[in-house]
């Protein structure tokens, strides 16, 4: 996805360690690459305190990388983990004020703005689906054996109109099966693989990790890949704010996003840096992140890659009416 040289990559790991070490001697950051401004642009952003709610999953792996590599230092931020147990949990918490930016599968988001539950942007991309990285998964025992058997079975699913949900009844219909008579049954997404086991459910959707986990637990097979059809490449998730706290923060939103390029282009060109912090943060065992397959990672936001979005949302019936994307994409800045 993205290109870097390996003697550039040496010479901006070698920056960004130096610039950590100015962070952790003066107590300020740096804005942009340039060392010379390392100490005069931190105390410029108008919060050097960031909290972000998230979820423990392979999509953070640039967060976390951020995080362990001192590019948010290096951009004058201290960055804070709130942890929350869905999506929509993550932007309640944005809302609230509880944290100032939320990362969630992407439907929340629209979802909020749609019925005016909130009035959210969007600052940052996250992930997309990747070859075998999301699929609708069955197990040996199950009379689920190809995607026209899905018909009328039990489905697990996290929640109604949450990416599981949506993929799977998008990539569905794209085979001419119905789901009008579908028995969703809602699981959170750990304990999916011992409701497949225990025959809860016949069929189940699941993002990586949880395809491998199931695979080694339960004897998951695929019944089909998301990355097909009118889901392939499709926006998962992404990081959103406020427009109130956009609006009222904008250095601190391009520390943000600069460092999050920064830890994207490393996520994308060497999964070596990767996997370590799966295991610490994702508590996933180290074979499970060797053999696991990654999202696709990003982080600009592109409009006409996101209005796939909303635009199956409305197919769907999740949203009452059309968005344009372009009304949800805050400032956005290039490193």
């Amino acid at each position: 996805m993205f290109g870097i040289a390996s003697s550039g990559r040496v010479r901006a790991r070698h920056a960004a360690l130096a610039l950590t070490a100015v962070t952790i001697v003066t107590g300020c950051g740096a804005l942009g690459s340039d060392n010379s401004n390392a100490l005069s642009s931190g105390s410029d952003l108008e919060k050097a305190t960031l909290k972000i709610s998230i979820l423990p999953t392979t999509d953070l792996a640039p967060f976390w990388l951020a995080q362990d590599s001192g590019y948010f230092q290096a951009e004058g931020l201290t960055v804070e983990s709130v942890v929350a147990a869905s999506g929509q949990a993550s932007l309640t918490k944005s809302v609230s004020g509880e944290a100032d930016i939320a990362f969630s599968t992407y439907p929340p988001f629209f979802a909020a703005n749609s019925t005016g539950a909130a009035d959210m942007q969007l600052v940052a991309d996250a992930t997309s689906v990747n070859a075998k990285s999301n699929a609708i998964v069955t197990v040996p025992n199950s009379p689920v054996k190809t995607i026209f058997d899905l018909a009328g079975k039990k489905i697990a699913i996290t929640a109604k109109n949450t990416a599981s949900d949506l993929l799977t009844r998008s990539v569905m219909q794209d085979h001419g099966v119905a789901f009008d008579k579908v028995k969703w049954i809602l699981i959170p997404l750990p304990n999916i693989a011992a409701a497949l086991q225990q025959g809860q459910a016949d069929a189940a959707y699941l993002p990586e990790p949880y395809i491998t986990q199931a695979a080694k637990t339960a004897g998951a097979i695929p019944v089909i890949d998301i990355n097909t059809g009118a889901t392939q490449d499709f926006p998962l998730t992404g990081y959103g704010a406020t427009r109130k706290w956009v609006q009222e923060n904008p250095k601190t939103l391009s520390a943000f996003q600069r460092a999050m390029q920064k830890a994207t282009h490393d996520a994308t060109n060497d999964r070596a840096k990767v996997e370590p912090l799966l295991v610490r943060f994702a508590k996933i065992d180290e074979d499970t992140a060797k053999l696991l397959t990654l999202p696709g990672y990003g982080s600009f936001l592109d409009p006409r890659r996101l209005q796939r979005v909303p635009d199956l949302l409305l197919q769907l019936g999740a949203i009452p009416s059309p968005i344009d994307v372009n009304s949800m994409i805050g400032p956005q800045t290039r490193k």
